[in-house]
């Protein structure tokens, strides 16, 4: 028996509809139109890079599920999951570097997939790690889960050998390759030295500088990772072996970075992007392919709590303890 949770998960409307509620929460953030009467110079001051790299990160999300199957059903739920949540938390439209490290991190993960038991696959690793690379120009911090990344090639993609382990280094490290130069040339090889040495800034957490909003958030994502997770393990044998590792993978990284967020609060922008796109399969996965009275009960509590969050953050932004 087809509940609401299904319909809508299966419905070919429900991306749209989704992307037109996000519209609505962007326009009315101000983001987009900072004041009215509307004029180009105000057009201009919008967070239009930002809302393209959104764009772009919901249709990539969609991406990863086609190209890797996860969902084993037509459905769109992942990239819904994804833009739903980051709504949640429209204090997140406002930085350009977070919005640019939450791109980095889903081209990594399409690259990344890409690999699986394929200890040959140096173009892929080194891909997906040049975009990590990239993405530890703005966030230095994200190389902390390089390690564990290598232990996943290891034990769950079984794609590392000394090849693709020397591609992804030489990913990681091609574009400060490229930046150094015009960092030497510029005399400012001080802040390029400033950023790298950062990674070694671990100060005690300190969740006073931490709003309500954002602990409201995280409370949420973490929630519905856990929900998902346990679904899923519960659920898992439906899957090819293949999907299994790449959920695996998932859910490795959205509780690595809930432990990191937990650590150093500070860098909370960046962490809580990551948990929200390795989390949104997960949750996608149990809101598409359960078909209970309870899961379906769930589905309006999720959708109502994510709506009202998103108006709690519109209307009180900055709520603090």
């Amino acid at each position: 028996m087809k509940r609401t949770q299904n319909l809508v998960a299966e419905s070919r409307f429900t991306l749209p509809v989704v992307m037109a509620y996000a519209i609505a929460i962007w326009l009315a953030s101000g983001m987009l139109i900072p004041s009215v009467p509307i004029t180009f110079a105000e057009l201009t001051r919008g967070a239009w890079g930002q809302f393209v790299c959104f764009l772009v990160s919901a249709h990539l999300l969609a991406e990863l599920n086609n190209s890797n199957a996860l969902l084993r059903i037509y459905s769109r739920t992942v990239s819904s999951s994804f833009v739903v949540l980051l709504c949640a938390g429209s204090f997140l439209f406002k930085p350009m570097g977070g919005s640019i490290v939450q791109l980095c991190i889903i081209v990594f993960f399409l690259m990344f997939f890409r690999a699986y038991q394929d200890k040959r696959s140096t173009g892929w690793t080194f891909y997906a790690f040049l975009f990590i690379g990239l993405s530890s120009a703005i966030f230095i911090q994200v190389l902390f889960f390089v390690p564990f990344l290598w232990a996943m090639m290891f034990y769950l993609l079984t794609s590392l050998s000394w090849r693709t382990f020397f591609a992804s280094i030489i990913g990681l490290l091609t574009p400060y390759w490229f930046t150094l130069p015009v960092f030497l040339f510029q005399g400012n090889f001080d802040v390029l030295q400033a950023h790298v040495l950062g990674i070694f800034d671990f100060p005690l957490p300190d969740y006073a500088q931490l709003t309500v909003n954002q602990v409201l958030l995280f409370v949420l994502v973490v929630a519905l990772g856990i929900t998902g997770t346990v679904h899923y393990l519960r659920r898992q044998t439906a899957d090819s072996v293949r999907v299994r590792l790449l959920f695996r993978i998932l859910i490795y990284m959205w509780a690595i970075s809930a432990v990191f967020l937990l650590l150093q609060p500070q860098h909370y922008d960046a962490l809580i992007r990551i948990l929200i796109i390795s989390m949104s399969p997960l949750i996608a996965h149990y809101l598409s392919l359960t078909h209970t009275r309870i899961t379906n009960i769930s589905f309006f509590v999720i959708c109502t709590v994510c709506v009202l969050l998103a108006l709690l953050n519109l209307w009180m932004p900055s709520l603090s303890f």
